[in-house]
């Protein structure tokens, strides 16, 4: 006969043991998110030490502590190690990281999952005034992720009027809103392809070959000097994101009831979506429009967590950036003959079947 199993300790107040609290604490810490910044940290090591070049791990960690404090170099891996792969292993999960946020932020505060940067023109509003410095004034480096800047807040104005003017109430309404600037946005985002396509035929050959590295979302300029210039972006646009990731919930409920909680419901939205522009335009004017990540990021985080996370959001789009970029770079080639591809093909080729998918679950749901 068996002995029997003590029961476990329950206080008299109903309170857990210490013991017991704390294997609940631990549990609460090992959460989807958790697990998503862990696969993040494996996907980075596997996109910097394996490859078409592969490092070993004290290779890497001689490599990187010699050039941090001028000790001998190791011939070829330390150029290939410090100048190619890990700064854009470092830019590539930068530009998924403010791409996953501000696709987020869009869908969350629109209360749609089509509303982000790709959808609703915000990148095409980046990439029209790119290309118009490019081919019509001959700008490059600096000026052209100005004239990138300059066009997604051109856009994201149309939008911020658009869904002030229109995005007030609860209910149907609210949704009605949501679908009708969605609509605009496709506009917007056609009308804006057209004036690219149009600057393209009138282009010549080296600045139209130009446009389009550019246009298709690459990691191959990817330098420290970008790093940086991406980090300090982060470093006041992530901050914003956490101090409106509060009013952005209770902005979920709808506008009437936010304003009767409190909350500032136009001063809220315009902040959103300034942060929210702000993100996607730096990554575009370091990266290019890298297709779909900003749409991607957000559906899949909340599949993976259960609910709407902005960090989960965040590392998402750093993996698709970071998987999509090592099989653009190193599996690609061996498929197609030697031929390499941008990341924008990648993140373009995954994003458009999920659209449809989403298009026909979210039918679905309303009929």
């Amino acid at each position: 006969m068996s002995a029997l199993k003590p029961a476990p300790e329950i206080a008299l107040n109903g309170n857990v043991p210490r013991k017991h609290s704390h294997q609940l604490s631990s549990r609460r810490v090992l959460s989807p998110t958790f697990f998503l910044g862990v696969a993040l940290v494996v996907m980075f090591a596997v996109y910097v030490l394996l490859g078409s070049y592969t490092v070993t791990i004290p290779d890497f960690f001689t490599i990187v502590i010699n050039h941090l404090t001028g000790g001998e170099k190791i011939p070829g891996a330390s150029f290939i190690v410090m100048e190619h792969k890990l700064p854009r292993a470092v830019v590539g999960t930068m530009i998924g990281i403010a791409f996953g946020l501000a696709g987020a932020l869009f869908q969350t505060m629109l209360r749609n999952p089509l509303a982000s940067p790709d959808i609703i023109g915000i990148s095409y509003g980046a990439s029209a005034a790119a290309v118009t410095a490019i081919v019509i004034f001959g700008a490059s480096g600096a000026v052209v992720s100005w004239a990138a800047l300059g066009g997604a807040l051109g856009v994201a104005a149309i939008i911020y009027a658009i869904s002030r003017g229109a995005g007030s109430g609860g209910g149907s309404r609210s949704h009605a809103a949501g679908n009708r600037l969605i609509l605009a946005g496709v506009g917007i985002a056609a009308a804006l392809h057209a004036v690219v396509n149009f600057l393209m035929t009138r282009a010549d050959i080296r600045t139209a070959a130009d446009v389009l590295v550019w246009l298709n979302g690459s990691l191959n300029s990817a330098t420290w000097e970008r790093a940086g210039i991406l980090t300090a972006s982060l470093l006041v646009l992530v901050p914003a994101v956490i101090i409106l990731a509060g009013p952005l919930r209770i902005l979920e409920l709808g506008d009437d009831a936010a304003a009767g909680l409190g909350i500032r419901v136009n001063a809220t939205r315009l902040g959103l979506v300034l942060t929210a522009v702000g993100l996607a335009a730096v990554a575009t004017a370091a990266a290019g429009p890298v297709a779909f990540v900003a749409f991607l990021a957000g559906p899949i985080a909340r599949r993976i967590v259960r609910k709407p996370s902005l960090p989960a959001s965040a590392l998402t789009g750093a993996l698709i950036v970071l998987a999509a970029d090592f099989f653009a770079s190193n599996i690609a080639p061996v498929i197609l003959d030697g031929t390499v591809l941008p990341v924008g093909v990648i993140t373009g080729a995954l994003g458009a079947p999920f659209l449809l998918w989403l298009l026909v679950t979210s039918n679905r749901k309303e009929a």
